[in-house]
């Protein structure tokens, strides 16, 4: 073979491995028909199966906006349960495609891991579950105290600076489930148990007497939670992101999942625009161009995942707080869809 020809095959070949070692996100997921969500797993009102194995949570919901945005059917989404040491090297290595699983964006996360997080959605803080029989009012009077705390995480960071500032001792017990963490509290080998504010709400839902404990009022940090992706894929992070944001939009535009349909026939352009009568949101993405109504008709908008999964009438009965609308004094803003 003459040099020219052996050269010409070696180009062709490296531009077709390259084509498959970094094929897009959106490409595979088609491929197989589904997206692999890393989810919690054992967080009741975010990410967790119930008795009869479907899966529920407003992490969970998120995935399956992800779904319907893509598919077009919210349910394409296959999960997998990861703990807090597990899940970003699932993500990194291709095991699932996105992850949404109550986890906080930070400058050391965005910089050294070769992720990508998205629009937060759920604004948290750290705080502590005590049982009440202890008579703890606050946090700075836990000096000398046994917590227990998720390896890992910023909360095992956050727990740490917080009693060092203070001029406080405590007694880490650390394990890695989720699940055994809160059974080793509510044996009593902690005198606390420290998480964001929302999983604590979670944990207690599920204690064997919910009312034998209470949240302290100390949030010590600022938990942005939001969905993963990896980096260098802009298109599947475009898609992830603005599906999060569809759900906001359209809470903020005042479409359910109820009147969608009704709403299809505004003549508001910035309503039709959004929901796909007129056409441009979905090529810019690479989706069918009802990909918000699909979303919206399917999972809701933000508000309603909010209540049905965590919200007041829940057994977590969280308050809408930093996670309002920005109308209403929180912290929920979505950029124009145009």
């Amino acid at each position: 073979m003459k040099p020219f020809k052996l050269c010409a095959l070696i180009v062709v070949a490296g531009f077709i491995f390259s084509g498959m070692a970094f094929a897009g996100t959106l490409d595979d997921v088609k491929a197989k028909g589904f997206i692999q969500a890393g989810v919690n797993g054992d967080l009741f009102g975010f990410g967790k199966p119930d008795e009869k194995g479907v899966w529920k949570g407003l992490d969970v919901d998120t995935a399956r906006a992800i779904a319907a945005a893509v598919f077009g059917d919210a349910d394409k989404v296959k999960y997998t349960p990861l703990t807090a040491k597990t899940r970003f090297t699932a993500l990194q290595s291709g095991e699932i495609d996105v992850l949404t699983r109550n986890c906080t964006q930070t400058l050391g996360r965005d910089t050294a891991l070769g992720l990508d997080f998205v629009q937060v959605n759920y604004y948290d803080g750290q705080g502590f579950l005590v049982p009440k029989k202890l008579g703890i009012k606050s946090a700075k009077e836990l000096d000398g105290a046994s917590v227990c705390v998720l390896p890992g995480t910023t909360t095992e960071m956050n727990v740490a600076d917080f009693f060092r500032a203070n001029g406080m001792k405590m007694k880490p017990v650390v394990i890695e489930s989720t699940a055994e963490l809160a059974k080793a509290f509510f044996a009593g080998r902690c005198d606390t148990l420290t998480s964001d504010a929302s999983q604590l709400a979670g944990t207690r839902a599920v204690a064997p007497n919910p009312e034998d404990y209470i949240i302290l009022p100390d949030i010590i940090s600022k938990e942005p939670l939001a969905p993963v992706v990896r980096h260098g894929d802009n298109q599947w992070k475009d898609i992830v992101n603005y599906s999060v944001l569809a759900l906001i939009n359209a809470e903020e535009m005042g479409i359910t999942s109820k009147n969608v349909d009704e709403m299809l026939k505004s003549k508001n352009p910035k309503i039709k625009r959004f929901l796909g009568v007129t056409a441009g949101n979905g090529k810019a993405l690479g989706l069918d161009e009802k990909w918000v109504y699909n979303i919206i008709k399917q999972v809701g908008n933000y508000g309603e995942i909010f209540e049905r999964n965590v919200g007041v009438n829940t057994p977590l009965g969280l308050e809408r707080g930093l996670n309002a609308l920005w109308t209403n004094g929180g912290l929920l803003y979505s950029a124009p869809f145009k």
